[in-house]
């Protein structure tokens, strides 16, 4: 009697009287077998629904044709976008797409990269937290022969392939609109210490403002890259006894708690502050008003990130130098800014 669940080679086998080895080999039309055997066999295989088992093929082959993705967190349209174009590009190429999120904490990342490995991907993208300063785990993961492309938020000291925005050149576009619109006095809520995003979108801030022979407050720039503190710090800011009369900050998620402070205190967005952020996530057109940004393109990172990775895998042989693909960025500008003198 055949037993319940999914239909084995053995369960054929014993159906048929005949051994394992020969139904295995008459699945694959093995010229050993006769016709008739490979007949009876493919018939009650086709019959019983029997399907060969993707795991034990994968143990097999060395090829399980997954990948994995280890990302800060999925609640930032950015990274939502970037999983698109990732699982986009993976699927149509036949591999899978396992994701873990680190929830900004190294050792949920660390932990990730390790389960990872265990479930024999064959390579890995991965977006460091705020808080990875030790980059082990990754060698841990190219000393295993698994390779990785690192996206966004990258480190210098691994050798591997990579695909950035060029966040110094989005942060200087978007001040210096600010400053092309008649802003003086601007603000930047920057991302966590330590982050190369961080660093570049903070020098791409100040090269505008000397480019422009505007003078650095240390007072207006804060870390802070969230909505809950975006809030407090708005009201620290415009409670100076020299506000700002601009903010731009370091993602649009931050940009909406500048947004809502200002209305809380009866602050007019853009004339008498201008606020400006970075991603361009579908939240950016839904705040009133609706939100200048700095478009990332994250779909577009996902797929060339993605593509780099099964490059690596076609060609696992080959020597091929790594990659750091950059791409450009879009200044958006919608209803939170003021228009340039130039188009007034």
């Amino acid at each position: 009697m055949m037993r319940s669940g999914q239909v084995t080679i053995k369960d054929i086998a014993r159906e048929l009287g005949i051994s394992p080895s020969t139904v295995s080999k008459a699945l694959k039309n093995h010229p050993d077998i006769s016709v008739e055997t490979r007949k009876r066999v493919n018939d009650l295989a086709k019959k019983l629904n029997y399907k060969p088992n993707a795991i034990a093929l994968s143990l097999r082959s060395s090829r399980t044709k997954t990948i994995g993705l280890v990302i800060p967190e999925t609640v930032h349209h950015f990274f939502s976008s970037v999983i698109s174009g990732i699982e986009d590009v993976a699927y149509d190429a036949g591999y899978n797409v396992m994701i873990f999120q680190s929830n900004e904490s190294f050792n949920r990342e660390v932990i990730a990269t390790t389960a990872l490995l265990d479930a024999r991907v064959e390579g890995i993208l991965i977006s460091l937290s705020r808080e990875t300063r030790n980059y082990d785990h990754l060698k841990n993961i190219l000393k295993n022969g698994v390779p990785v492309v690192m996206f966004d938020r990258v480190c210098d000291d691994i050798k591997t392939d990579k695909v950035t925005v060029d966040d110094y050149e989005g942060a200087y576009n978007a001040v210096s609109h600010l400053i092309r619109s008649g802003c003086r006095r601007i603000a930047h809520l920057a991302g966590p210490p330590g982050l190369r995003i961080t660093d570049l979108r903070r020098n791409g801030y100040l090269e505008a403002l000397r480019e422009n022979r505007l003078e650095f407050d240390r007072d207006l720039m804060v870390y802070c890259d969230n909505f809950n503190q975006a809030q407090i710090r708005t009201k620290q800011l415009m409670n100076r006894i020299q506000p700002p009369d601009a903010i731009f900050t370091v993602n649009d998620f931050t940009a909406t708690g500048v947004i809502k402070s200002l209305h809380e205190m009866r602050i007019r967005i853009p004339e008498d502050v201008s606020v400006i952020g970075f991603s361009n996530g579908l939240i950016s057109q839904v705040t009133y008003p609706t939100l200048s940004t700095v478009d990332q393109h994250g779909y577009e990172m996902g797929q060339v990130s993605v593509q780099l990775l099964l490059d690596r895998l076609y060609n696992r042989q080959a020597e091929q130098p790594f990659i750091h693909q950059v791409l450009k960025t879009e200044l958006i500008i919608r209803e939170s800014t003021r228009r340039t003198r130039k188009n007034s």
